[in-house]
């Protein structure tokens, strides 16, 4: 009898601490918002900029020596496979020689921060909370293996490079502004060829190096119109996609024998 007491005891101060430990973890809660939900390509879509703003809200089991806050904005495209491939050239062409396959990589990816990520966490936090685009996972496949890579793989610094060249990966350090010590904004750029879906935002807050709280929201990229109507049909229909094309290739070259046809 005295055992069972002694162990109703124990799982009770076990229960309390973990609830302890919890209403802790929330002491600070994120509010965020975007100022689209909802982003529409049409013909003649050339970018835009989104705005992310939000405030941390304390509560009474906040710290009272917690002033300072850190932010990191992770924005990421809907998913897909990529290929990165190798050229070299041999007798005089340029030949693939070697390719890398990427798995289910975000087609969009973007790191937004307050200042640097060394002076946000140490390295050991930044790996486990994939802060900046060197700690972000990227799953290769390996032969028959699928893992990540150390970041100065060459098929990995390529992949990173070529999709930052186009605008599609990116990362700022001075991006996010806290306007005061808890109310923050900062912009998501997307450029003119944005991946169409889902993207996914995740905030995480820090102080003192360690990791606060966290939120989550997201917002569409949608086409409208013909551009639309043609994704879909190529999406559910492939045999009327692959007609319409022939018809509107045909069309095209019969338009351009007439006008520069020689009499």
């Amino acid at each position: 009898m005295i055992a069972r007491m002694a162990l109703a005891t124990l799982a009770a101060v076990l229960a309390s601490s973990a609830g302890l430990a919890v209403r802790a973890a929330h002491a600070e809660r994120l509010i965020v918002s975007v100022s689209n939900q909802r982003v529409t390509v049409t013909p003649n879509y050339s970018g835009e900029e989104l705005v992310l703003f939000g405030s941390v809200e304390k509560d009474a089991s906040t710290p009272a020596t917690r002033a300072e806050y850190d932010l990191v904005v992770t924005v990421s495209g809907p998913p897909a496979d990529m290929v990165t491939r190798r050229k070299e050239r041999r007798f005089g062409i340029w030949l693939n020689t070697d390719y890398r396959q990427f798995v289910k990589v975000p087609t969009y990816l973007a790191l937004f921060s307050n200042r640097p990520f060394d002076a946000i966490a140490s390295p050991d936090v930044q790996r486990r909370q994939q802060l900046g685009l060197k700690n972000v996972l990227l799953t290769q496949r390996v032969g028959l293996d699928y893992a990540d890579v150390v970041p100065n793989d060459a098929f990995r610094s390529a992949f990173v490079r070529l999709r930052s060249e186009r605008g599609l990966y990116r990362e700022q350090t001075s991006a996010v502004t806290f306007l005061t010590p808890t109310l923050f904004r900062t912009g998501i750029p997307l450029p003119a060829n944005v991946p169409i879906g889902t993207y996914g935002v995740e905030i995480k807050l820090f102080s003192a190096g360690a990791l606060v709280t966290q939120t989550e929201t997201s917002f569409d990229i949608v086409k409208v119109g013909f551009e639309q109507f043609v994704a879909t049909t190529a999406r559910q229909d492939g045999l009327v996609y692959g007609l319409v094309t022939a018809f509107m290739a045909l069309m095209t070259g019969w338009m351009a024998s007439i006008v520069f046809r020689k009499d």
